[in-house]
């Protein structure tokens, strides 16, 4: 046993020092102290400071190497306690094999449908073999060059080869109806909305630790429904009319929502004009392939006696529809943090969007309920004038009225 007296002498000593060593100054310290006492120094010094007898013997053994350490180097090459993946050398193997599988979709990989958490790939190497904690996986993972990531909205599917192009006819065909001082609009389907004290993304300020209150859930509410924004946005002129249907989202109601754009907006700034453009997406309620949409349009244009021009943009790109990124966005930030307790209170706050560019919204409520899964017969089909461009006539077409305007 050391020493007593000893022990609590070099304790002080070690204490006193502590903060201003490094590791291989307490190594070199110990190795020191344990040579000037000699016999018993080493069990004495790591009694007294807690390091092991290995840690005060290999510091002596530096002391008397014929080679001393560089200065800039706290252990010799190739020192310290080696890395997990030098004993478990397919350590790293099996961590690439379960968080990216080679075969995307391969039923074999353990974790194909499984959060790929620290947890549960801890649990899986667990279960293959391979010890190894929380925070040395998160290494590892870091090694990799993997990091926690969202997904990002940026593939749109293949390209269709003629893409470019209808991005240039549109643009062409927009430029003309300006010029000729004839509406150019942009329509889409905003994303449904629950309806009730629901959580609303976003954040707006209130008094401080009082957050609004709202629903653990965003179940539908039969009681108050959804509401199914239906915009038209006015490409000259920056403003928007809204529809705010309560039931579903269809080609009826699209060009419901067109008709009442027309009637309350279009009508008496373009009381002149005897033709209409339509900019939409491929898909949805205003989709190309929609029999419905066209029918809806014929009887639209026979209505206000206008030639309906109607250009689609190719499939997967509807983010470049001007009404994406020139209301909707908009919309979305003005409502940010608010429960859409109401269909009132969603018409109020679309109503009450405005930009700094001037943007003006009008909006109102479509109470009718429209009937889904309707079906176009080849005899209706018929009825419509349907006039196919020469540039891709599934994404470009004319529907005329059968009696044609008198207005020029």
């Amino acid at each position: 046993m050391p020493n007593p007296e000893i022990v609590e002498v070099l304790r002080v000593k070690y204490l006193s020092l502590f903060n201003d060593l490094d590791e291989r100054s307490r190594r070199r310290w110990a190795a020191t102290e344990a040579m000037a006492i000699g016999h018993g120094g080493i069990v004495a010094v790591a009694a007294a400071t807690g390091l092991s007898d290995r840690t005060v013997r290999s510091g002596i053994k530096e002391l008397r190497s014929a080679t001393p350490l560089v200065s800039s180097r706290q252990r010799q090459v190739g020192g310290g306690r080696k890395r997990l993946e030098h004993h478990d050398q397919t350590l790293l193997q099996a961590v690439k094999c379960l968080i990216e599988p080679t075969e995307r979709g391969d039923p074999q990989s353990p974790l194909r449908w499984t959060c790929k958490s620290l947890t549960n790939l801890q649990k899986e190497l667990s279960q293959q073999g391979h010890q190894v904690g929380r925070t040395k996986l998160s290494e590892i993972l870091k090694d990799l060059g993997y990091s926690l990531q969202g997904n990002r909205r940026t593939r749109e599917g293949n390209n269709h080869p003629e893409r470019d192009q209808q991005f240039k006819h549109i643009a062409k065909r927009v430029k003309t109806y300006r010029r000729e001082k004839c509406p150019a609009i942009s329509v889409d389907t905003k994303k449904k909305e629950v309806l009730g004290n629901k959580a609303n993304e976003g954040r707006e300020y209130r008094p401080k630790g009082k957050p609004l209150a709202v629903d653990t859930h965003d179940f539908l509410d039969k009681k108050l429904g959804k509401a199914v924004p239906y915009g038209v946005y006015d490409i000259a002129e920056n403003d928007a009319g809204v529809s705010v249907g309560i039931s579903s989202d269809t080609a009826e109601f699209a060009v419901e929502a067109i008709r009442q754009w027309w009637h309350e907006l279009g009508q008496p700034r373009y009381a002149k004009s005897h033709r209409l453009l339509i900019t939409a997406d491929s898909g949805g309620s205003n989709g190309h392939r929609n029999r419905l949409w066209k029918l809806e349009l014929q009887r639209l244009a026979d209505e206000t006696g206008m030639k309906i021009e109607v250009c689609h943009y190719p499939p997967g790109t509807s983010k470049w529809n001007k009404i994406e990124h020139r209301l909707f966005c908009h919309i979305t930030r003005n409502w940010r943090g608010v429960p859409l307790e109401t269909h009132q209170v969603v018409v109020n706050l679309v109503s009450s969007t405005r930009t700094e560019e001037g943007l003006e919204v009008h909006c109102w409520l479509d109470r009718k309920t429209y009937q889904t899964g309707r079906k176009v017969t080849d005899e209706e089909m018929s009825s419509v004038r349907l006039k196919r461009h020469a540039f891709q006539g599934s994404w470009n077409h004319e529907i005329q009225p059968h009696t044609e305007s008198t207005i020029r």
